[in-house]
């Protein structure tokens, strides 16, 4: 029988590991805190005290607004709960686990627009509206998706066979050894995703230089570069490991693993949430016969330049996080429990 190794105790399959409840319970009752008092504001706001102007495009949430956030914010509560009596309440563990699942995937969707608030914040030059409180509640939202997902990831390592400090069995995959085919196919789609942004950007023309933009619009170009062009091979190739010979000082030591994987993490996951969901708003607007971005709606781009550019946005965010993912794996360093 497969056993696992927990402070260097083994522990049989069968039954939970020594000292996991503990650590899940610390992250499930933070992820618990979060949801409940957000829930609680957003009951206060649906019960008529709803501040203005919390977004530059409509409420505060997408998809899940209104009355929808707060169930969302008490079914996370409901998983969370359960996540620290699970054992007295005779859930099934399979069904707690996909619904906290489906549930973390809808409160981060609601925030997408925690994009915007992100470049706006950081670049202000750039013209796009910075809501702080607004930002402040789609941080909280996405953030409470986050921690639940977290807080379930945790829940299952500690209630299934295998290493209660990182999940893995004699049958998971583990380390990778050298960076598969498939992580480069990601990473140059990826690529590709950016070039037929700029290249659509390029057929309908722009109506001024970057420089005249200021220090923002200059920065925001380098960033956007070096976000689609650069990052995604530095996921794949020894120079995002290991610095080159032509930086100075630092030429043949590792690269922090944080400085290359969390930006790659955090640029995926906002361009597939936030343009994940444009996309599916254009089909579904174009299936009902609508126009997806109408002229009143202050966009006077040809729609077929978004047909374009959303989706290579999507295919940006979408291989940079497959490519991330094998990063992850490349880069991670034995656990210190299993030794895997």
């Amino acid at each position: 029988m497969l056993s696992r190794t927990v402070r260097g105790r083994p522990s049989a399959a069968g039954g939970p590991a020594p000292g996991a409840p503990a650590r899940a319970d610390g992250l499930t009752g933070a992820a618990l805190g979060l949801v409940v008092l957000y829930g609680a504001l957003r009951v206060h706001w649906q019960s008529g005290h709803m501040p203005e102007h919390l977004s530059p495009v409509g409420p505060d949430l997408v998809v899940f607004t209104g009355w929808w956030a707060v169930v969302l914010c008490a079914l996370a509560a409901l998983a969370l709960t359960v996540m620290m009596t699970a054992r007295l309440s005779g859930l099934p563990r399979r069904l707690l686990l996909v619904g906290a699942g489906a549930v973390s995937t809808a409160l981060v969707a609601a925030g997408a627009l925690l994009l915007l608030d992100v470049v706006g914040g950081i670049l202000p030059g750039l013209g796009v509206g910075f809501y702080p409180l607004g930002a402040l509640s789609r941080a909280a939202c996405v953030g409470s998706g986050i921690l639940l997902g977290r807080a379930a990831r945790t829940y299952r390592r500690g209630t299934r066979p295998g290493c209660a400090g990182c999940g893995s069995t004699e049958t998971s995959a583990g380390r990778l050894d050298r960076t598969p085919g498939w992580a480069f196919w990601a990473a140059y789609a990826a690529v590709a995703g950016c070039l037929v942004r700029i290249i659509a950007q390029v057929c309908v023309g722009f109506d001024e230089s970057p420089f005249a933009g200021g220090v923002s619009m200059v920065l925001f170009e380098i960033g956007f570069l070096l976000g689609g062009l650069l990052l995604p091979a530095a996921l794949v190739h020894g120079w995002g490991r290991v610095w080159p010979r032509w930086v100075p000082g630092l030429a043949g030591r590792p690269v922090p693993r944080r400085l290359v994987l969390w930006p790659a993490v955090g640029v995926s996951g906002g361009l597939v949430v936030y343009f994940g969901l444009m996309f599916l708003t254009m089909v579904f607007e174009r299936l009902n016969g609508r126009a997806p971005f109408p002229p009143e709606g202050g966009l006077d781009l040809p729609e077929i330049f978004f047909w374009a550019a959303v989706p290579g946005y999507l295919i940006w965010g979408a291989g940079m996080a497959v490519a991330a993912l094998a990063y992850a794996r490349r880069t991670r360093l034995p656990c210190g429990t299993c030794g895997r």
